[in-house]
């Protein structure tokens, strides 16, 4: 059995001959064949991106582009004998292939290019194996290949946009010798579908479309006809001026009729292309890469080099408003206007108003925004600006370009204010400076602290801002009441309301706590109901000592009655020994539990009242 070098090789070289190539009776007719479009490569229009993918552009208006390319094939048809897992060469078919294309590009405008490409063999050589019933003409040599015109019509995009969109396509003519291996004898055309683009320095292109013929070629029993072709390429432009290229393409195609390896033919290139500094319409490239399949005419590896002149095409520029002068350098590019060597008037009309400011160009400082008159040549007509947004226009604002605050003082107009604490009261009027305070009318409490319960303590001082207090040299109760604390739930007091021996008489004693405890409650009217309480301990009869409890704090009630508390805000009610807060083992325990409690039993918000001002900081 004979057929292609795969797979111990990785380039590829002609598949599945052997299929076809079976031992037969050494008298049987033996036939030649040499009538095989074996190329498989096909040069892009001069003037294109990649070698072997064309672009979706036409390159220019009325632009010639012209190229010449040698195009090299590494063993495109190899015949191969199989025995067992060994193989055996019969012979190289096609050793050597190499081509001289001459190819012409014009783009009649930037969307229509039309094409020629006239392929000569140079080289063309290899054996005349014989394996079964088929024997292979040697190639004749040189030769002349199948002339290809080519058509291009855009679709979408510029030459220099990310992405453009073409319909296009090749047509071969049947040219080419028949005796060599580069013509079938055939009529085929291409239609394409091209897409790709350029973004910056990167640079791609796609093409798919069918290659249909007007006859197919049977060789060795491998049907090549009707084909599905691809080719895609992807590159950067180097160099400051975008003068070189490096890239990477793929093309191949698959036969419609019977696709499998033998019919499949894919490759790989790698290359760069050069314009020349000095000329650079003059371009050099070079490539080379491996087949990937074993397709007939699929080369163990290809290179190939292009000469091309290809004039370097511009971005295009824009004149929108149609009086000759280009939008980069017209001042008014949608206005038709005139030349002007003022560069803020080039391209304006004569004594023109382009703000509607009612102040002409010529003499507005701010052409393109609407303003106002000012006497300041450089302001003129130019709108009021208020840099650092803070409510003071530049004009008047000593620090137009840090947000401030108004002044009487023009020096100080829109600065920002000095407030090391961040209280709202500058530094140099604040009397504490570093500690974060009110504005008042004093200057020598300006910036301090309040003293919110009004003790005389600030606050900043007081360990208990919110209730009215005395001295303490321990910081931790300086401004404290002695005797009574209040706290959202509870007036707590600091002694024991004292009471005669197992009775509900109040002791002397404990006057000045009640008393502490009424003043409480006048300051705090927001408290709407409070539970007077009265608790023992567990000593003696559980009945009296609940009846205790009852008197005692209904005594306490009524002695807060006569110090002014309204009757309305004040209940009581005795728990005898149920909720006791120490251990009735111990004497310490009980002296806990027999007491008396303040319960706050509901509230309401209040208004809150203009903080009052503590005293001044000490010198």
């Amino acid at each position: 059995m004979m057929k292609a070098r795969w797979p111990h090789r990785l380039v590829a070289f002609t598949a599945g001959l052997g299929a076809a190539l079976l031992a037969a009776d050494a008298a049987a007719q033996q036939t030649e064949t040499t009538q095989v479009d074996l190329p498989r490569f096909h040069p892009s229009a001069a003037g294109d991106r990649f070698f072997g993918v064309p672009s979706p552009y036409a390159a220019g208006e009325m632009t010639f582009h012209a190229m010449a390319m040698l195009d090299y094939a590494r063993e495109p048809l190899v015949l191969v004998r199989e025995t067992g897992d060994e193989t055996e060469d019969i012979g190289k078919v096609v050793s050597d292939q190499m081509f001289l294309h001459v190819g012409l590009n014009f783009s009649i405008i930037n969307r229509i290019a039309i094409s020629a490409n006239m392929p000569f063999a140079l080289l063309s050589q290899g054996d005349a194996p014989e394996g079964g019933n088929v024997a292979f003409a040697e190639p004749s040599g040189a030769a002349v290949g199948d002339l290809r015109l080519g058509a291009r019509f855009r679709l979408f995009g510029e030459y220099h946009e990310p992405f453009q969109i073409a319909l296009g396509g090749y047509f071969w003519m049947p040219t080419g010798f028949d005796n060599s291996y580069v013509s079938d004898g055939s009529f085929r055309a291409q239609p394409q579908l091209l897409i790709g683009g350029r973004a910056d320095r990167f640079i791609y292109s796609v093409m798919a479309g069918p290659t249909l013929k007007t006859s197919s070629t049977d060789i060795a029993s491998v049907q090549l006809g009707h084909q599905m072709n691809w080719g895609a390429g992807v590159g950067v432009l180097l160099l400051d001026k975008r003068t070189l290229q490096i890239g990477l393409e793929t093309s191949g195609g698959v036969d419609v009729q019977e696709p499998d390896g033998r019919s499949t033919n894919a490759e790989l290139m790698a290359g760069l292309k050069w314009r020349l500094p000095s000329v650079e319409f003059l371009e050099l490239g070079v490539a080379g890469g491996p087949g990937l399949t074993t397709g007939v005419g699929t080369p163990a590896g290809r290179a190939v080099f292009q000469f091309a002149y290809t004039p370097v095409i511009e971005e295009a520029q824009t004149d929108t408003d149609g009086d000759g002068i280009m939008d980069p350098v017209d001042a008014c590019p949608k206005v038709p206007g005139v030349k002007s060597e003022d560069p803020l008037k080039h391209g304006c009309p004569p004594d023109s108003d382009r703000d509607k400011d009612t102040i002409l160009d010529k003499d507005d400082a701010c052409p393109d925004e609407p303003g106002k008159a000012h006497t300041d040549p450089k302001k003129h007509g130019c709108p009021e600006r208020d840099s650092d947004k803070d409510g003071i226009l530049d004009d008047v604002d000593a620090c137009p370009n840090e947000p401030g605050v108004a002044s009487d003082d023009p020096k100080k107009n829109g600065c920002p204010i000095n407030d090391k604490d961040g209280d709202g009261v500058p530094d140099d009027e604040d009397a504490c400076v570093d500690i974060p305070g009110v504005k008042t009318d004093d200057p020598k409490t300006n910036g301090c602290p309040p003293d919110t319960d009004g003790d005389g303590f600030r606050d900043d001082q007081d360990a208990c801002p919110k209730e009215k207090g005395v001295d303490d040299k321990d910081p931790s109760k300086r401004g404290c009441p002695k005797l009574v604390r209040f706290t959202d739930s509870e007036i707590v007091i600091l002694e024991q309301v004292q009471f005669d021996f197992g009775k509900s008489t109040i002791r002397a004693v404990s006057n000045p706590l009640l008393d502490s405890v009424a003043q409480v409650l006048k300051e705090h009217p927001e408290v709407l109901k409070l539970e007077v309480q009265g608790h023992t301990d567990n000593k003696g009869n559980k009945q009296l000592n609940q009846k205790l409890s009852d008197d005692r704090a209904k005594a306490v009630m009524d002695a807060l009655v006569k110090r002014g508390v309204e009757a309305a805000r004040l209940l009581s009610k005795g728990y005898g020994m149920d909720k006791p807060v120490g251990d009735n083992k111990t004497e310490e325990g009980r002296q806990k539990n027999r007491r008396v409690q303040f319960i706050v039993l509901e509230k309401k918000p209040v208004a809150v009242e203009t903080v009052k001002q503590g005293a001044a900081p000490k010198p």
